[in-house]
């Protein structure tokens, strides 16, 4: 989706988000329940999926 548009920190971002979504759509329900226990909402848990995967060190 997003292999036309600039190298941008604003597209780094949205590609994180939207590889998040499909990890999100891969767990299964029991780790969904877990997620959404822990941060309260999709939303929240997304954002915090997103924030490790972002800070996380680069692998070689």
């Amino acid at each position: 989706m997003t292999d036309n548009l600039p190298n941008t920190p604003d597209t780094a971002l949205l590609d994180a988000a939207l590889q998040m979504v499909e990890i999100w759509n891969r767990l299964s329900a029991d780790k969904q329940a877990v997620l959404l226990k822990r941060f309260g909402t999709q939303e929240n848990a997304l954002a915090a999926l997103v924030t490790t995967q972002l800070l996380a060190p680069a692998q070689a």
